[in-house]
């Protein structure tokens, strides 16, 4: 059974910074991309940033030049550095991975972690 467990969030004054991580763990052949997506109150749930298995990146322009996403294949561990946070940036924010569960899976498979709180006071 495949878990992504998040980690980090909280409270942080506008212009601060707050790094989440989400760890994978349990059975599986190969995590390909990892993403963060956020869901604010009344809002539906967006894409932040995602980083595929070679690292390359994209971002909700929203975040360009304020969040970062990174990666450690060999901890199965995926990051998101988030510096300049704005008041708009409150919401939970959710792990995501695309997993292939064996070699001889067809296709992969998404999780979700549980989420966590990002609150951002002004």
């Amino acid at each position: 059974q495949v878990q992504l467990v998040e980690s980090g969030g909280g409270l942080v004054q506008a212009g601060g910074s707050l790094r989440l991580s989400c760890a994978a763990s349990g059975s599986f052949f190969r995590i390909n991309a990892m993403g963060w997506y956020r869901q604010a109150p009344g809002r539906q749930r967006e894409l932040v940033a995602v980083i595929t298995s070679s690292g390359s990146t994209n971002y909700a322009d929203s975040v360009k030049g304020r969040f970062t996403i990174s990666r450690d294949n060999a901890k199965n561990t995926v990051y998101l550095q988030m510096n300049s946070l704005k008041p708009e940036d409150t919401a939970v924010y959710y792990c995501n991975a695309a997993i292939k569960i064996s070699a001889w899976t067809i296709g992969v498979a998404e999780y979700w972690g549980q989420g966590t709180q990002v609150t951002v006071s002004s």
